[in-house]
């Protein structure tokens, strides 16, 4: 079989332009992952990508799972995406007041999300989840927040908080500079038990605001929610009146069309996006119940702004996404993609000594090197073997095969993925299995 991607033997401009890169920027990337640090090289240097595939500036060619992290569910540079966006362009790159398509795009998400009636548009999911937690607060007048272990919000300070030990603990900062007393107001408990997440509500009746969780983390690697966990979730906190908010910023427009939500059938008071929701152009968005978002300034005591919030490049980018969404049968496409990759990897899997295990959520997946055991919590993730996914990061790199520089992150399948492209990374994937 003839190799889609090209391979050279050298990655030297990669590694002077990071040199370069340390002298005027920290770590010599604008986020922490793309450094390599975890996976004991030095990151590549992009300099174009098309469909599902990324080139880097030694002219090697990979064939991509990173897709910006997410976004380019369509695949890099889609021309119908470009062509909008050239248009909206050619009218002018932002304005800071009103256009009719930030109201076209409120309107997409409303009807995709029941749950949903109301949408405030940001710049990044960041920014969308502090401000969904400061609105959570407000309605309900408390103070306290909980998080699970190892989900991922953003790097607002309320949300940089690790666990404890016992049933539920006060999160410590896990970055300096985070304020005590601020990580003091965030609870943190082990995803998927929720003896423990009842635990905690019981102990703190009455005083917590709500409850921020990724419906499927993806950024400790790709954790499925165990049978009725989220059903719990939404029982309890309705009961207790704690705000539910589900970070959909992967998961949303990945999984389905209406995120993981619709996979399961569950309404949050209030949902995080981003990543699809913007085409790849930065966006995030943060939306729900009609009397908590009705508390946003203007109609209310909420304050929330943002520059550049509803950029119209951003927006246009992704109409034009999730109206494609929308019409293709993309999502059974991907679904079949996901499909084959993961009884091939099954197969190979089943002819090697035990360790390596695969998850997976439609288009969505993450190779754990872990002793034959679920992944089901951070403590689990934590107890990978990290030196060995760092062999076969580099030997898929080596191959062609851009995965996530990271044991902790998802990989993402596009629609511009072909099953020559599946088949290639799963003879990737077994010769680089047998040195990891």
């Amino acid at each position: 079989m003839k190799p889609v991607c090209s391979i050279k033997k050298s990655f030297k401009r990669s590694a002077g332009s990071f040199k370069l890169a340390k002298r005027f920027i920290p770590g010599g990337v604008n986020s922490p992952v793309r450094s390599f640090k975890a996976v004991g090289t030095t990151p590549l240097f992009i300099s174009r990508a098309k469909g599902a595939y990324i080139h880097d500036v030694d002219g090697n060619s990979f064939i991509d799972y990173v897709m910006s992290w997410g976004p380019m569910i369509l695949g890099h540079a889609d021309e119908r995406v470009e062509k909008s966006v050239v248009r909206i362009l050619r009218q002018g790159a932002s304005f800071g007041a009103p256009t009719g398509k930030e109201t076209e795009l409120a309107r997409l998400i409303a009807d995709i999300y029941p749950s949903i009636k109301k949408v405030r548009l940001t710049s990044s999911g960041t920014e969308a989840a502090m401000s969904a937690i400061r609105l959570a607060r407000a309605y309900t007048g408390r103070e306290k927040i909980l998080k699970f272990e190892g989900c991922y919000h953003g790097h607002a300070d309320s949300l940089l908080v690790k666990a404890g030990s016992g049933a539920a603990t006060f999160g410590v900062p896990s970055s300096l500079g985070v304020n005590k007393t601020t990580a003091r107001d965030t609870i943190t408990v082990p995803f998927n038990d929720i003896e423990r997440f009842e635990d905690a509500v019981s102990e703190e009746r009455g005083n917590l605001a709500c409850v921020i969780v990724e419906p499927i983390p993806a950024n400790m690697g790709v954790v499925l929610p165990k049978p009725g966990f989220l059903e719990r979730l939404r029982q309890i906190t309705k009961k207790n009146g704690i705000v539910l908010i589900f970070d959909e910023v992967i998961t949303g427009f990945r999984v389905a069309l209406g995120g993981a939500q619709e996979l399961y059938g569950i309404h949050p008071d209030l949902t995080i996006l981003g990543k699809i929701l913007g085409g790849g152009f930065p966006i995030g968005a943060f939306g729900g119940r009609t009397e908590i978002m009705e508390l946003l300034a203007p109609d209310g005591p909420v304050y929330q702004a943002g520059t550049l919030s509803g950029n119209p490049v951003a927006v246009e980018a992704g109409i034009v996404t999730i109206r494609i969404l929308m019409r293709n049968k993309i999502y059974d496409k991907l679904q079949h993609l996901g499909d084959v990759f993961e009884s091939g990897l099954e197969r190979i899997l089943g002819r090697r000594p035990r360790g390596v295990i695969l998850q997976r959520c439609a288009s969505l997946f993450t190779i754990f090197f872990t002793k034959d055991k679920e992944v089901l919590n951070y403590k689990d993730a934590l107890a990978c073997d990290t030196d060995a996914f760092a062999l076969f990061f580099r030997g898929m790199l080596k191959r062609g095969i851009y995965f996530a520089p990271s044991q902790f992150e998802a990989n993402f399948i596009s629609a511009k993925h072909s099953l020559k492209d599946i088949e290639e990374t799963l003879e990737a994937c077994e010769r680089s299995l047998a040195r990891a």
